[in-house]
């Protein structure tokens, strides 16, 4: 099924003009990211122009623009009826456009431009697309085991810290166990084992430190503001500060990964190319949104309180009791209502993507619920993917977590308006379309998360978050992990 989104060309809401200006040419685009960064923040900068406009389509520049990146100027998309505009590859190209308004040197990636910069118009988007769709296929099982696997080893870590200092960090140790799963499900060989291309316990932080130059531009990291103006948000990073972390990565996977870059040469990719876009998938795609999303997940959790995590330690039990399992399997998932309910609710408050990009192919109607607006050939199209998915005319209490929010008929009927993966969470990945192609897996690992944690845990406390505004670099950290069935 083709997961294109068709936007209705003759509407029936008034046309409007887009409102909204981009201002002073140069200087216009230093002040917006000046508000974005430092003066409003991110939820301030889009609620009060939604608020200024009284509209949730309008122009801004976004983020980095110069002197050292492309144009900035968008037009934006928060709503739940403008936005999935940005999956409608009938009226949008999603060339060079993954993380920003800009791409990074092909240099981060050895000289090609891996999958997630390709338009599906191009050729190679449907052989690397359809190479994702065989390594899944014929490693989902190894990693449904490999995550329980690697898991398992972390509670380990965790409840001997909590033991011997008090406090645990999960953020740490989240780094460590993603990157181990990801490998052994899918190079089959342990980045920890010994051998001629061993990462040691280094791949995880090799895979951050390569992954962080390309987004710093569009994060806020934390420093003093004009260090982080000057020298973080006004010219690209040259690669060969992570030069040494990616070829140590990169000479892993060309080692071990044997199965995989056959399957490649099988579908006539050249396997320096699959190469690089193997580790892109493994340590942009797979590790870092785990690294994003999983914390999100914990601190939601926590933030809900005992009663919660009290039902979900119930509903585990008392599905491997019907099931007569004694660990969690994808039968036994599929029979966790709450869990699931949980986990699409992190996904709704906290898409571990959260900016989307396309360029217009074509003039068109964009419709938001109270207005048409004509888009013209060649403009950029912005979504801020979590204002979108906290739509209040589509969900009561948007902004708030409601942990059964998706259960029964009715909750059901909301899923299809969860964004993620560039695309509905109703829509199915295809080589015709930008939607995640590992959608599916990515969801079932992330509810295998929550299943394995209260299967071993009655309840946890974390440590009190930072004061001032979240930031990437924000730790989540145990104080506490009460495991069933035991007083400790």
């Amino acid at each position: 099924m083709e997961a294109t989104t068709r936007v209705t060309t003759v509407s029936q809401l008034p046309l409007q003009n887009i409102p909204g200006t981009y201002g002073v040419p140069y200087f216009g685009a230093i002040k917006d990211r000046l508000d974005f960064f430092w003066f409003q923040g991110i939820e301030t900068f889009f609620k009060s122009r939604v608020e200024k406009y009284n509209s949730t389509v309008f122009r801004v520049n976004m983020p980095p623009g110069p002197p050292g990146f492309p144009d900035p100027r968008v037009i934006t998309l928060l709503d739940q009826k403008s936005f999935p505009t940005l999956f409608d590859i009938d009226r949008v190209e999603k060339r060079d456009v993954f993380v920003g308004t800009y791409m990074p040197s092909v240099s981060y990636t050895g000289g090609y431009r891996v999958l997630p910069y390709l338009d599906p118009s191009e050729e190679r988007h449907t052989k690397l697309k359809t190479f994702c769709f065989e390594l899944i296929k014929d490693n989902g099982r190894e990693l449904f085991f490999e995550f329980s696997k690697a898991l398992e080893e972390s509670f380990l870590v965790w409840e001997s810290s909590l033991a011997k200092c008090g406090t645990a960090s999960f953020s740490t140790e989240c780094v460590q166990f993603a990157f181990n799963f990801l490998f052994r499900a899918i190079v089959h060989k342990d980045p920890v084992a010994p051998g001629e291309a061993s990462l040691g316990t280094e791949g995880g932080i090799y895979a951050s430190l390569w992954t962080a130059p390309q987004l710093i531009p569009v994060t806020n990291i934390g420093l003093p503001h004009p260090i982080e103006e000057l020298f973080l948000h006004s010219f690209p990073l040259p690669f060969i500060l992570v030069e040494s972390p990616y070829n140590s990565i990169f000479k892993f996977i060309s080692t071990y990964a044997t199965d995989a870059l056959a399957k490649a040469n099988e579908l006539g990719l050249n396997r320096d190319d699959a190469t690089h876009n193997l580790l892109f998938f493994l340590c942009f795609n797979a590790f870092g949104g785990f690294n994003i999303f999983l914390p999100s997940v914990v601190k939601a959790i926590a933030g809900a309180g005992p009663k919660l995590m009290r039902e979900l330690a119930a509903e585990v039990k008392d599905v491997l009791a019907t099931t007569g399992e004694n660990k969690i399997t994808l039968q036994a998932l599929e029979k966790m209502a709450l869990v699931n309910s949980v986990t699409y609710e992190c996904f709704r408050l906290n898409p571990p993507v959260p900016y989307q990009y396309g360029r217009a192919k074509k003039d068109f109607i964009i419709e938001s619920h109270d207005a048409s607006y004509k888009i013209k050939n060649g403009e950029m199209l912005f979504g801020y993917q979590p204002f979108a998915t906290r739509d209040p005319k589509v969900f009561v209490d948007p902004d708030t977590f409601v942990p059964k929010r998706f259960l029964g008929p009715e909750g059901e009927k909301l899923i299809s308006s969860v964004f993620w993966s560039n695309g509905r969470e109703t829509d199915e990945p295809s080589v015709g379309n930008k939607q995640c192609p590992a959608k599916d897996l990515v969801v079932t690992i992330s509810r295998l998360f929550v299943a394995e944690m209260f299967n071993r845990y009655e309840r946890f406390e974390l440590a009190p978050s930072p004061v001032g505004p979240p930031s990437p670099t924000s730790l989540v950290t145990f104080i506490s992990l009460k495991k069933k069935n035991t007083s400790s």
